[in-house]
């Protein structure tokens, strides 16, 4: 019973984090938008620096960052999630104990040829 609601309530935090994750990734989006016309207007209409184009920099640094945040997001930690760690853990778990398993069999066998 115990086991069942540490379940779900696991499912519910990875939801969460889920969530606010791609929350995040919106907000960083709609931040992106308004920043780029702001930098848009205050090189082309406040003279901020007019004679260059420097809003293009600007923005195209920013949306190479939004693309990392959303490679993040929707690629990365869709499959290196919890569950695909705890796989990799359990994996590497059962490679040592395998190796374990031959270096005692190697020393048992060693052993018995010396007796």
């Amino acid at each position: 019973m115990e086991n069942i609601q540490l379940e779900q309530h696991e499912l519910y935090e990875n939801a969460r984090r889920r969530i606010k994750q791609k929350k995040r990734l919106y907000f960083h989006f709609v931040l992106l938008v308004v920043g780029a016309l702001f930098f848009f207007i205050a090189n082309k209409w406040l003279d901020v620096y007019p004679e260059q184009n420097w809003f293009v920099w600007a923005i195209v640094a920013w949306t190479f960052l939004f693309i990392m945040h959303f490679i993040k997001v929707f690629i990365t930690d869709t499959f290196m999630n919890k569950t695909w760690e705890r796989q990799q853990i359990e994996r590497l778990v059962q490679m040592q104990q395998k190796r374990i398993i031959e270096i005692e069999k190697d020393f048992n066998l060693k052993n018995n040829i010396t007796n």
